[in-house]
């Protein structure tokens, strides 16, 4: 009897040599994909590519390498880590502000304007407590401009809203779940409050049409015209968001 071979195991990665450097590529084998995928995740973990059902390593490997010019100049492209400490920059609404230490130990942080007249934010505490607060400073903004713009849009079309939540999601900006809770990114905070209105409002027509409809994208426009510009504005600035934090 014939034995048949056991299939070949996939590693965690795979590494493509280019001339100036080693590039790491995780390995995710997924049996639901239709085909090889390379992509680099907004949590900044590092590049990963998809292995389909059927696929093996010596076909990934031959993938990575197609693509390694692309995938090298995302890299090079994506935005330095911005980790809210002192003299950081945080586009807040989607205005550039600028981290300052207050000197005080105790306090809130507040909005203000630096020496020079910029926009700030002033911060209290040790400075390696700032980053903590100003993180959690900006989810209670979040928060309350997401509050504000779904109750006003659920309040046009009829609907109730069960609940929301803020979160650090990675691949999407918001959801909403069959029972009326709607959840949302905090980083939205960053972007301008356009972007931020139209994702309210896209959660919100969830709420009466479960699905992505020709009916829904209209009901969608209707409570957000921006919609069009304003999905493409996250699909090119999106990345950027994931960048701070």
């Amino acid at each position: 009897m014939l034995l048949r071979r056991s299939k070949q195991q996939l590693p965690d990665h795979i590494e493509i040599e280019t001339e100036t450097k080693a590039v790491r590529i995780r390995l995710r084998a997924n049996p639901r994909a239709q085909r090889y995928l390379l992509r680099l995740p907004a949590d900044r973990s590092g590049p990963v590519l998809t292995v389909p059902k059927g696929g093996d390593v010596s076909r990934a490997e031959r993938f990575a390498r197609q693509h390694i010019d692309w995938l090298i100049e995302r890299l090079q492209d994506r935005p330095e880590h911005v980790a809210f400490g002192p003299g950081d920059r945080v586009p807040l609404r989607g205005e550039d502000h600028l981290i300052l230490r207050t000197g005080k130990l105790r306090g809130l942080v507040t909005t203000g304007v630096s020496e020079d007249g910029a926009p700030a934010l002033l911060v209290p505490g040790a400075d390696d407590h700032i980053p903590r607060k100003v993180t959690s400073w900006l989810k209670n903004e979040a928060r309350k401009d997401l509050d504000a713009r779904a109750q006003f849009h659920a309040g046009r079309i009829g609907k109730k809203i069960a609940a929301i939540s803020i979160r650090d999601t990675k691949s999407r900006w918001g959801s909403c779940a069959s029972n009326g809770r709607l959840s949302f990114s905090w980083r939205l905070i960053l972007a301008p409050p356009e972007i931020l209105d139209y994702v309210a409002a896209h959660e919100v027509a969830h709420l009466k049409e479960m699905n992505h409809s020709d009916r829904f994208w209209r009901l969608c426009e209707q409570l957000a015209p921006q919609t069009p510009t304003a999905r493409r504005w996250l699909k090119e600035n999106g990345l950027y968001l994931h960048g701070f934090g």
